[in-house]
């Protein structure tokens, strides 16, 4: 039997946790404990996402999909809303500029679009695919800002109410995905869980490709899952999501091949009903193959097979960089350290050091991620135990391909790099709460003590690690 809502319990035991771990460390560490300002946000990020799933994923599961679209897409949209114009304006104050604190790839984003709008074409397609580009695995989010500027001008602000819309789109994608995979209580709990999601909300503030990235990304898992189960095959499911996959590589590498794999591994392994005809798994197979022979003589397999080969030499040159900036433990975090935490990971970051504001602001976001990963084990065991790990293998093997990769870099706890698994997870954690039972659910109150531990821990790394202790 499937629990078609998120438990109390759950919601309690996440916010009892979290107030418990952020007092003990905010307390223990007290020089460096976070300003009232992060404070109150991780508060209301973490209280407000609990709070509402559990009251939404029982009261929403009643009503008809048409209800329930409308109800999680406009909650997604006016949440989007209310930060985009709420950090616009707190970014300007703060720093005179309408970008984060901390803010590198946005402004460069933001300045090389503004620079090929008032260019022809010709330049922008020499610049990002003539003779001296570098690669392509960064080009999609700056040319699709150039074509909002060449449309609507350097306004900083139109991208960011569409990142709002794409962003709310996406939880109504990712909700068709777990419905069609997990049934219909499950996916009504993704899609809320998604709509809530802090990080998913704080990103559309950023001029960064992140929400586009995600969009993309949960779109193609969408189409190809629709294509497996589809009993017809036409010409559009097949090009969709291959046009969707092939996007990926333009805004990073790694997610094109987590992409690549995923197919593959659900032609393989699908157990959908549809696949059972023999001629429309050859025939995907076929055209899996034709794609993939395309790409192999390209510039995107050739970075991909150059990150695979140069991954252990930038764990090594990322850690001692740290290292020579005074992040005195950092040769630690390895690949072999990191790997195995790939479903928890990033740990929030609760005690203030510098450089960190956008780390600080994402904590409560974070800290959901490492509570949450308690389902992802579940839903793994579940899967196993039920036997029906084939019908889940194409989602489980895009994440775990995407986070082993990430892991085994220079960028195992970055949760920029780590944001790509969130969609997936989220989705996981849903399927996970759905097998809830009474000996399930005794486990989460060690998983509590574990979390608390992770946390404290990450906090005395930061610091030990920058010679603060």
């Amino acid at each position: 039997m499937m629990v078609p809502y998120i438990p109390k319990q759950v919601s309690s035991w996440g916010i009892l946790t979290y107030l418990v771990t952020l007092g003990l460390i905010s307390l223990l560490f007290w020089n460096y404990a976070m300003s009232m300002m992060y404070v109150a946000l991780g508060i209301v990020s973490v209280v407000g996402f609990f709070l509402l799933t559990t009251h939404w994923s029982r009261s929403w599961c009643r009503i008809s999909k048409e209800q329930y679209v409308a109800l999680v897409i406009a909650v997604a949209v006016l949440l989007r809303l209310i930060w985009v114009v709420a950090s616009y304006y707190y970014y300007k104050r703060v720093t005179g500029l309408p970008f984060e604190l901390d803010a590198a790839d946005a402004i460069g984003y933001h300045e090389e679009a503004e620079w090929l709008a008032n260019e022809e074409w010709t330049v922008a397609w020499n610049y990002y695919f003539g003779p001296m580009a570098t690669g392509i695995s960064d080009v999609g989010y700056p040319l699709y800002l150039t074509v909002l500027y060449k449309a609507f001008g350097p306004v900083i602000m139109i991208p960011r109410i569409i990142k709002a819309f794409l962003s709310a789109f996406t939880c109504y994608l990712l909700y068709k995905l777990s419905s069609r995979t997990f049934g219909e209580d499950t996916g009504r709990m993704t899609g809320i869980m998604c709509a809530l999601m802090p990080n998913l909300i704080i990103y559309c503030g950023y001029h960064l490709k992140e929400t586009e990235m995600l969009f993309l990304e949960v779109a193609f898992l969408e189409r190809l899952d629709y294509l497996f189960r589809s009993r017809k095959i036409s010409v559009l499911n097949i090009v969709l999501p291959t046009l969707l996959a092939g996007s990926l590589f333009f805004f990073r590498t790694v997610l094109g091949g987590a992409a690549i794999f995923a197919a593959a591994t659900g032609l393989l392994l699908s157990s959908a009903p549809a696949m059972n005809q023999g001629w429309k798994r050859v025939a995907l197979i076929g055209w899996a193959v034709l794609s993939l022979g395309v790409l192999s003589g390209g510039t995107a397999m050739t970075e991909i097979e150059g990150l695979w080969e140069d991954r252990e030499e930038n764990v090594v040159q990322k850690r001692n960089a740290q290292a020579s900036k005074g992040f005195q433990w950092a040769q630690y975090a390895t690949g072999t350290v990191m790997a195995p935490m790939m479903f928890v990971l990033p740990y929030s970051t609760m005690v203030s050091t510098e450089g960190q504001q956008s780390q600080l602001t994402k904590h409560g976001g974070n800290f959901i991620r490492n509570f949450m990963a308690f389902f992802v084990f579940l839903a793994i065991f579940e899967a196993i135990r039920r036997k029906k790990w084939r019908d889940y293998a194409m989602i489980g093997a895009f994440v775990i391909a995407y986070l082993g990769v990430i892991s085994l870099s220079g960028f195992s706890n970055s949760e920029r790099f780590l944001l790509p698994g969130l969609p997936v997870l989220i989705l996981i954690w849903s399927y996970g709460v759905s097998t809830l039972s009474k000996d399930s659910l005794k486990l989460l109150t060690p998983w509590c003590f574990v979390v608390l531990a992770m946390e404290f821990g990450w906090a005395y790394f930061k610091l030990g690690s920058r010679g603060l202790l």
